[in-house]
């Protein structure tokens, strides 16, 4: 088929090297501008432009496109089909109606639960078992169309936000491949979403990383592991700030780990949420809201990341230590 390809990050990279790979007429690939960065302002191309150059496939990056030269742009491509993946701008009816076969886009999630920009991270915030991607019928609504095709990715104890995108990137390659064939020769039968059974996944802030220690231990370690590698979760630790990047949950109820903070000190009825309970050559014990939360890799401010053991060689964090909140 002929295909306008749209898609900014990395997440969008290995679909389109899908769709290449599978023999596919890409003549146009859309992402947004280059932006500068760093003190330097060096001009920095999105991972999907490099992709597109690679392959010899024109870009166009559009500040709004939306705007009627935009439109036009894209009118004269003529294509078959729009694929859309974590483009980042939103299209109009009049673009989503423009080829053959429409838009469809590769949501990050088993829609129609998880609509809106960051359903791989919210899903391990929410404790869920399993994800998926969905290819989906685009619509004026935000991820609303119906669903094409659904793939499942299980989510693992100590899955990552990281290492949860990079899954449902290759799950979504393959999948786009499968689903234009089947839509270019009529075999896919589209399913409404059901509205009532939907949830949405709302944009990450850095502000959502900061740990409230009144929250259980549970919901802190998933907070970790959803938010890694970006924006990460993190507390206050004296006038620094300290990232987390994994955590063991352990139980209150845990002999073993209650004997070790019997024996520093600490009544762990009367000590407040954030507090330190517990150290040791390489673990540092934290009280939650319910259960303790054993850190296990950290980065102070201005400091590398490394294992709370590394940590302790070079720097002492005392029991009775309150993390803020």
């Amino acid at each position: 088929m002929k295909i306008v390809y749209m898609g900014t990050p990395d997440f969008a990279v290995g679909p389109l090297e899908a769709i290449v790979a599978a023999g596919h007429q890409v003549t146009m690939v859309v992402t947004q501008p280059d932006k500068q960065k760093g003190r330097g302002k060096e001009v920095s191309c999105t991972p999907v432009k490099e992709c597109a150059v690679k392959h010899h496939i024109p870009v166009f990056q559009p500040v709004k496109i939306k705007e009627q030269e935009a439109v036009e742009v894209l009118r004269k491509q003529e294509a078959d089909i729009f694929v859309v993946a974590a483009f980042g701008q939103i299209l109009s009816e009049e673009l989503l109606n423009m080829p053959k076969y429409g838009a469809v886009n590769i949501h990050a999630s088993l829609l129609p639960k998880y609509r809106g920009a960051a359903p791989i991270q919210w899903v391990i915030l929410d404790g869920e078992a399993e994800t998926g991607v969905t290819i989906m019928q685009m619509d004026k609504g935000l991820d609303t169309g119906d669903m094409l095709l659904k793939t499942v990715v299980p989510i693992e104890k100590e899955e990552t936000g990281e290492s949860l995108h990079d899954k449902l990137a290759m799950a979504g390659s393959k999948l786009i491949v499968e689903a234009l064939a089947a839509i270019e020769t009529g075999a896919i039968e589209p399913v409404k979403q059901k509205d009532e059974e939907s949830c949405y996944a709302k944009m990450l802030t850095k502000s959502l990383g900061q740990i409230n220690w009144q929250e259980d231990a549970v919901k802190i370690e998933r907070l970790i592991r959803g938010l890694n590698s970006w924006p990460s979760a993190y507390t206050g630790y004296g006038n620094k700030t300290l990232k987390l990047w994994k955590g063991q949950v352990i139980s209150e109820q845990d002999r073993q780990a209650l004997a070790k903070i019997k024996v520093q000190g600490l009544d762990m009825e009367h000590i407040k949420p954030g507090t330190v309970c517990f150290v040791s050559k390489e673990e540092v014990y934290v009280k939650a809201g319910k259960d303790l939360l054993n850190i296990q890799e950290l980065q102070l401010e201005g400091k590398k990341r490394m294992t709370t053991k590394e940590f302790l060689l070079g720097r002492q964090i005392e029991v009775g230590t309150v993390f803020s909140s």
